[in-house]
């Protein structure tokens, strides 16, 4: 039987994690708030590159913070990014959304002539005034949103917009980052996903900001 020479111990893990993003990663055009998001975004991924690609607007933190403080929903895009929260982390019972598995979607992504990720938008409409949106996977569904947040008077507290992608990811976070109504973080380029958007939503519920 082969014996690796390996880390065991799960604490010095993370804590030998957080010591090499803090020491390879530039962090130095984030605010301590927005700095403590970007590590654990990048910790989600194990890219130190992405730091210069990450984007906050001004108020984000402050804004979704103050969203989940007051027990606002939290709507996701796919099923692995609203499972990818730790719920312990939430602790004003704000509800998880996803309808992407609802069965009016199909119908809904033939009548628009769209993705099912992009039709199942159609459903938060009941729920989307002063709600945290999460969007980790598909550019459509970013795209269909901020075509949908045109006609929608009561909108989102924030947006966290990082779908991933060969096809519209980058040109729909490029759209988010000129057009949002509303305070927004996201991740340029192709990269990005359900995990790094969990990762995201998960320090933006950490004590520790």
């Amino acid at each position: 039987m082969t014996n690796f020479d390996y880390l065991r111990n799960g604490e010095d893990i993370y804590r030998l994690s957080f010591e090499t993003i803090q020491k390879e990663a530039n962090l130095s055009g984030f605010s301590p708030a927005e700095a403590w998001v970007a590590t654990r975004m990048i910790h989600a991924c194990g890219r130190v590159d992405i730091a210069p690609l990450i984007q906050f607007s001004p108020d984000l933190v402050a804004t979704a913070q103050r969203a989940l403080s007051l027990g606002q929903p939290i709507l996701c895009d796919s099923e692995m990014l609203a499972h990818g929260l730790t719920k312990n982390r939430f602790s004003h019972n704000n509800p998880v959304i996803c309808t992407l598995h609802d069965p009016q979607t199909p119908l809904l992504a033939q009548q628009l002539g769209t993705t099912r990720s992009a039709a199942a938008l159609e459903l938060w409409k009941p729920h989307m005034a002063g709600s945290l949106i999460a969007i980790g996977n598909a550019p459509t569904a970013l795209f269909h949103l901020l075509e949908m947040l045109d006609n929608i008077p009561d909108k989102p507290a924030a947006i966290i917009g990082i779908p991933v992608g060969f096809v519209g990811a980058e040109d729909s976070k490029t759209a988010l980052a000129q057009q949002a109504p509303v305070p927004f973080l996201t991740l340029h380029g192709r990269q990005g996903g359900s995990a790094i958007t969990a990762a995201a939503l998960n320090a933006l519920a950490s004590s520790h900001l």
